[in-house]
């Protein structure tokens, strides 16, 4: 029996808080990325989550019917959000939204079914698609969220402590204590901040 799994192309847990943080802030402001439904397919094609191939069908299907293309773009931003609460929850050490868990759960029940196949040298495990292109792509940008809550690493998950900022980022360094998404951006920021706040103190006094 061959003991090949379906799962050779996990998507990395980077390229899931990437998606996350398509909607961001910007000079106070909430800023969606996905404007579109061309803006969320044209995302999902770059970070090589769904085949073009596979999204071609998907954007003629857009184009000749708007409405329809509407709904794709609130089903992805609806599980992108919901990701991004299940997200804030953790780090915050709070309950999650109750709708948002039933949505990402939704969405990884959409991912596929593995069954036994057969093969030239007997059986092989494979898998079957359940949803569409759309759905295949929100279940493989949930699982890498789910995979280190799963694996007791969900401590490293972080929002960035910026207020201007606040990407959902995973921390990877030795101690797990970073703050900032980046520290040549937000961190330098942060510190700059701290020594003007410091600056202005000594001067008054």
């Amino acid at each position: 029996m061959n003991g090949s799994t379906p799962h050779e192309h996990d998507l990395d847990v980077d390229i899931a808080f990437d998606f996350l943080n398509t909607r961001e802030l910007q000079s106070g402001a909430l800023v969606d990325r996905f404007e579109t439904p061309a803006d969320a397919f044209d995302w999902l094609s770059e970070h090589h989550v769904v085949h073009e191939e596979l999204l071609d069908p998907e954007r003629a299907r857009a184009s000749a019917d708007p409405e329809g293309g509407e709904r794709a773009l609130i089903r992805i931003r609806r599980v992108r959000d919901a990701l991004r609460e299940v997200s804030h929850a953790i780090v915050e050490r709070r309950q999650a939204a109750p709708n948002a868990l039933s949505e990402v759960n939704r969405a990884l029940r959409a991912r596929e079914i593995i069954q036994l196949e057969p093969s030239e040298d007997g059986i092989h495990v494979g898998h079957r698609h359940v949803g569409d292109p759309i759905d295949d792509a929100l279940a493989r940008l949930a699982e890498p969220i789910v995979r280190e809550i799963s694996a007791g690493r969900e401590e490293r998950l972080r929002v960035c402590d910026s207020e201007t900022c606040r990407w959902v980022f995973y921390d990877s360094s030795p101690t797990g204590r970073r703050r900032w998404c980046d520290m040549a951006t937000c961190g330098n920021q942060a510190k700059a901040r701290r020594h003007r706040a410091r600056q202005k103190a000594t001067s008054a006094v």
